[in-house]
């Protein structure tokens, strides 16, 4: 997956101007206030190696979605601060991303230090992945690295275009640390391999579990989705959220995971509600006794029982997507029982998919996890199989 791509480690970068794509796509509060600084730490080794190699730093990212215009309210400089904290040096903000003005304070760069390019989205030619706004952003670097795995999944100028304008190119260690985690669970996991999918939506990740089928001991489907596998099966699901669209779609998930003799785990049980709110009121039933005017939003203590069985034995563990609403306390059980089950394993375990992170840094078990992915829908394209635009345009050779 990763031993024909170039790493900052294999490249003379010493005394030259580098630029590394970051993902600095961090939350932040009504004030401007960064409320989890995990992905601007997550890239500090890359940064750090550049910095040891007197390498003069430019770094580049977007925030949030602009739409191609200058949103005052989504510019870097709080990232910009912040950072200048963690490396515990200053770190300028360029004015813009591209221009003669970035042109000028970019040649003024000595070795060590680090500018901070100014939101890539406030330019539509980011997004459109154009070939001029590419070539600018090249010229601006002896060397690119891209380190941003959450956007590496997107034909972006920032991931793809601008490789054809530097001389050398190449990938960071948090993209390093991605790629080898996922090869050790899908390429050559130790068995049993027991994939989790959660989440709302059958859509979003039935070409997931298509692929899955191919690949895994065991496949857990709980979360909202569930709830379209069972629809499509003639259960009566009340007005819970489903995908009329979608329930051909789950029959051929259930039938291509008979014709591999796969292990398939669903929900035997549910908390259900008479409305979707905080103070609804609720009570467990069996997956066949779903009241035609309630709705299903958690999955069940005798499920959360099936499914950690399940994985008890398992030696690799991927899980992707909650298993409720987990946000509304009364529907946040049956996650945060998983994320216990899963961090307790003796198994190597992967999460990926922004959701189940935040649930399993508030279970407060990610210390017990073996990988957090920093990205869910770039991992959602590698468990579908599927190659990743920002990567394949760092595959040597191409140009």
């Amino acid at each position: 997956m990763y031993k024909d791509l170039c790493f900052i480690d294999d490249l003379d970068i010493k005394g030259k101007r580098v630029l590394i794509r970051v993902d600095f796509n961090v939350p932040m509060d009504d004030k401007g206030n960064i409320t989890d600084d995990t992905r601007i730490r997550s890239v500090l080794p890359t940064i750090n190696y550049a910095l040891d190699e007197k390498a003069k730093v430019i770094l580049a990212s977007h925030l949030d979605r602009p739409g191609g215009k200058r949103v005052p309210e989504l510019s870097l400089a709080p990232v910009a601060k912040r950072l200048s904290r963690l490396l515990e040096k200053d770190v300028r903000l360029a004015p813009d991303c591209v221009g003669e003005e970035v042109k000028r304070m970019v040649d003024e760069m000595k070795p060590g230090d680090v500018v901070l390019l100014e939101n890539l989205r406030f330019h539509p030619g980011e997004e459109a992945n154009d070939d001029e706004f590419g070539k600018e952003l090249g010229e601006l670097a002896d060397v690119y690295i891209n380190d941003a795995f959450a956007t590496a999944h997107r034909s972006h100028a920032s991931n793809v275009a601008i490789t054809k304008y530097v001389k050398e190119y190449g990938a960071g260690f948090l993209m390093k640390k991605e790629l080898t985690y996922f090869s050790k669970a899908m390429e050559e996991p130790t068995r049993p391999l027991v994939a989790i999918i959660g989440g709302k939506k059958v859509s979003d990740k039935v070409g997931v579990l298509v692929s899955l089928c191919e690949k895994v001991d065991k496949l857990i489907i709980g979360g909202g989705m569930a709830l379209t596998f069972f629809k499509s099966l003639g259960y009566e699901v009340g007005r819970s959220f489903t995908e009329d669209d979608a329930l051909n779609k789950a029959r051929e998930v259930i039938e291509k995971v008979r014709e591999r003799n796969i292990k398939l785990y669903m929900p035997v049980d549910f908390v259900v509600a008479d409305r979707f709110s905080p103070s609804a009121e609720t009570k467990v039933v069996t997956y066949q006794e779903i009241p035609k005017d309630w709705m299903a939003l958690d999955i069940g203590p005798a499920t959360v029982t099936l499914f950690s069985e399940a994985i008890q034995n398992a030696k690799t563990i991927i899980w992707n997507g909650p298993m409720g609403v987990f946000e509304i306390d009364a529907f946040s059980r049956g996650t945060f029982a998983m994320v216990t089950s899963v961090a307790n394993s003796y198994a190597l375990t992967i999460v990926g998919g922004g959701d189940t992170d935040v649930a399993v840094h508030r279970a407060g078990e990610f210390a017990k996890i073996s990988y957090i992915s920093t990205g869910g829908g770039a991992f959602l394209e590698l468990l579908k199989g599927n190659d990743l635009s920002g990567i394949a345009a760092l595959r040597r050779g191409k140009k």
